[in-house]
């Protein structure tokens, strides 16, 4: 059995209140002072920048709540309907290899959504999960549903993914998510599945624990 702790916050959970929890915490899991963190929470409306990001992905300023923090990646939004699963995981006590680690979080989401009957896939210049199908029928073009921004500190990690069950995708047309133009985000509600964020966190949970055995 994997000693790692899940937290579920069902209430909003401020971004700075989150950053400044899981800083804490990765210190106490590099002194040996506390498990390994899941971490299944939501945040209101607002759009952090990753340490790559960029003032050119902004495309409405003025509408903008804006948060810079110090994950990796560009500029993402976070809002109601979207699950947050902040992982504080410890890769000494595994292989260090984030790159690994970044496809179990992806197979992970993939894996969730088959049995839902919506495929996804992952590509190598753009981190993130993709909708290629739903319902055994084609998107005219791929769109995002998961978005990955980490960071490691001695080899802990935190930070996360970002899954759209039913947020308000509008708030994306202010950026361009993840430095990318000509893409468009998703979300299982605009794809007919309509789920509690308690039946995600449970399943995926259940998913990447077994998936991190691979590591």
């Amino acid at each position: 059995m994997i000693n790692i702790e899940i937290k579920h916050s069902q209430n909003m959970v401020s971004y700075n209140y989150a950053l400044k929890t899981m800083e804490n915490r990765v210190g106490q899991i590099i002194n040996k002072k506390n498990k390994e963190l899941i971490w299944f929470l939501n945040h209101d409306h607002i759009y952090t920048q990753g340490a790559s990001s960029s003032e050119l992905e902004i495309i409405n300023k003025n509408k903008i709540d804006i948060i810079k923090t110090n994950r990796g990646g560009k500029i993402t939004y976070h809002g109601p309907g979207q699950r947050l699963v902040y992982l504080m995981i410890n890769l000494n006590n595994r292989k260090k290899d984030l790159r690994k680690f970044i496809s179990i979080i992806e197979n992970s989401l993939i894996f969730f959504l088959k049995k839902y009957e919506i495929e996804c896939k992952t590509f190598k210049d753009r981190v993130g999960i993709w909708v290629i199908k739903n319902n055994n029928k084609f998107l005219s073009k791929e769109k995002k549903i998961g978005a990955i921004g980490l960071k490691i500190t001695k080899w802990v990690t935190f930070h996360g993914l970002s899954f759209n069950i039913n947020p308000d995708l509008s708030y994306y047309n202010n950026i361009h998510a993840c430095g990318l133009k000509n893409y468009k985000s998703t979300s299982l509600a605009e794809l007919g599945v309509n789920i509690k964020s308690e039946i995600f966190d449970k399943e995926y949970a259940k998913i990447f624990i077994d998936k991190l055995k691979e590591i």
